[in-house]
């Protein structure tokens, strides 16, 4: 059985990790701390029943995500505040013209992208964490590019090359 230390060790190695995922799916510093918070609360409650935290942890920021856009109550838009860490001038207006093409996604194929490709998480990993089958995965990737490529017109390609 897990102490409540072990679980606080756990989540102080993994709020960055988590936070990070949950603002590319939100869009929003707000909205990541609050679905990470969400996150974690989630996971204290059946922490001395989980066999796996790290994958437990995932699932449950994707599926709570998931679950928030679906309500009718959910309201708020995510700013076009991105973190200030930038690398180079040209990640910048990649990162920026990214987050808001994302934001224009679906949650789910938002999900699904950021999962596959900001979390470099293999097809059945995904599958796993979203309670899918495989080839549903593979399909909604397919589509999810196909709709951020259609969002982000044919901007796209420059912005890939600064």
């Amino acid at each position: 059985m897990r102490s409540t230390e072990e679980f606080e060790e756990f989540a102080r190695a993994r709020i960055p990790q988590l936070y990070r995922t949950a603002w590319l799916l939100t869009g929003d510093r707000h909205h990541a701390e609050d679905l990470v918070q969400d996150t974690l609360a989630s996971l204290l409650k059946t922490w001395h029943r989980i066999d796996s935290p790290g994958a437990y942890a995932r699932t449950t920021l994707v599926r709570t995500f998931i679950s928030q856009r679906r309500r009718k109550s959910w309201s708020e838009r995510p700013t076009s505040d991105v973190p200030e860490v930038a690398e180079r001038v040209g990640d910048v207006e990649l990162r920026v013209a990214l987050q808001s093409a994302l934001g224009q996604l679906a949650p789910l194929d938002r999900a699904v992208l950021v999962l596959r490709f900001f979390e470099d998480r293999s097809v059945e990993q995904v599958a796993l964490d979203l309670g899918k089958n495989a080839s549903a995965i593979s399909t909604r990737t397919a589509r999810a590019l196909d709709r951020l490529r259609a969002v982000l017109g044919d901007g796209a390609a420059q912005l890939i090359a600064l």
